[in-house]
């Protein structure tokens, strides 16, 4: 008896590498130049690496996030931040 259901939350793999790590690699196939071909080479060199480490392809594009981001991350945006308003002057 064969579930099916059983590998629904596996990742998609595609040969070796996670299949979303190939975009690089559609974006060649759809625009053939060299600099999209070295991109889509480095891209699924550094998503490699990343699974060498043990990051899913989600979880290394949340680390590349952070990492942009940096440590100071308030909690509100800074148009939503409020501005003091002085009522007694009206």
């Amino acid at each position: 008896m064969d579930i099916h259901w059983r590998n629904t939350q596996k990742p998609v793999r595609f040969f070796f590498l996670d299949a979303r790590a190939f975009i690089g690699v559609l974006f060649f196939l759809m625009h053939a130049r060299l600099w999209v071909f070295i991109l889509a080479l480095v891209l699924l060199v550094v998503f490699w690496i990343f699974e060498r480490k043990g990051l899913m392809f989600s979880s290394a594009l949340r680390a590349i996030r952070c990492w942009f981001v940096g440590r100071w991350r308030p909690a509100n945006k800074r148009t939503a931040i409020r501005r003091m308003v002085d009522y007694g002057s009206l």
